[in-house]
């Protein structure tokens, strides 16, 4: 069942060039997100990241201090005057990992010469092999670092319940998984997307499971308001172009959703006028 089936979305009133994206008073013209992991090597992201015409790049924290095998001169790798870094708590299992790690986050960015960068992107997950992230840990970490002031875009399973509490705690964004993370599965959960989608009143970032442009735009017609791909793009046979696609789909899933598609019907309508036709 495809995306549009579960749901005929409301298209905007207006279509506007000027289109953009805001997330906690910050503007973005992309509305991709992308990653730095699992890329053969840095250059190929560095190029990836050009390609695909992202402003926000998302860091793991832990990788970088701890410099991991990849993540060696990550950090120097990416022009931060013109990529957002959007570092987030990958690898914390628990509550007070990801709020410690959050924190390294934060002075990471600042360092790298980014002082008023409070983003974070919050992942608590303590399971090892499908790597679905903790609601009860993410809302109560979610808490404590809205009170510290950041602003927290939680990765979650696609639980409408459980995005809005996230809002109502003071998240910027909620992040719902399209597929367990790097399975390339798709848009597995588009129906409970498409509820969070219909109520948010933040940004609603389509993130993990997509696994190729088509997904990337269906997720987009849907309308989500981002997307954040990266195993999608750093596993592909080339990157960079693969990074590419990414991007132009990202546009114009957006572009679809504004124009607003046509209802779907269970009969047939002709594309010519009747009217008009000799007899």
């Amino acid at each position: 069942m495809s995306p549009a089936t579960i749901l005929n979305p409301k298209p905007l009133q207006t279509t506007s060039s000027n289109d953009s994206l805001t997330i906690a008073g910050r503007t973005f013209k992309s509305r991709l997100m992308t990653g730095t992991g699992k890329y053969p090597n840095l250059k190929t992201m560095q190029e990836s990241i050009i390609a695909s015409g992202c402003e926000i790049v998302t860091v793991a924290v832990r990788r970088v201090q701890t410099k991991a095998p990849g993540h060696e001169g990550l950090a120097e790798a990416i022009d931060w005057d013109k990529i957002w870094m959007l570092p987030n708590t990958a690898g914390c299992k628990t509550v007070e990992e990801a709020v410690r790690v959050a924190r390294l986050g934060r002075e990471m960015a600042k360092l790298l010469g980014q002082e008023e960068n409070n983003f974070v992107k919050l992942e608590v997950i303590p399971d090892a092999k499908y790597l679905l992230p903790d609601p009860i840990g993410t809302l109560e970490a979610a808490e404590q670092l809205v009170k510290e002031g950041f602003a927290v875009l939680p990765y979650i399973n696609a639980d409408p319940l459980l995005a809005k509490r996230l809002e109502e705690a003071g998240c910027v964004t909620v992040m719902p998984l399209g597929s367990p993370i790097g399975s390339g599965q798709g848009l597995k959960n588009a129906a409970n997307i498409a509820i969070i989608i219909e109520q948010a009143k933040v940004p609603v970032v389509v993130d993990a499971g997509i696994g190729s442009p088509s997904e990337a735009a269906a997720a987009m017609e849907m309308g989500a308001d981002a997307l954040l791909v990266n195993s999608a793009i750093a596993l592909a046979k080339d990157p960079v172009t693969m990074a590419k696609a990414v991007g132009m789909a990202a546009e114009a899933g957006r572009m679809a959703y504004q124009a607003g598609r046509i209802p779907i019907k269970a009969y047939a309508s002709a594309s010519s006028p009747l009217t008009g036709t000799v007899g």
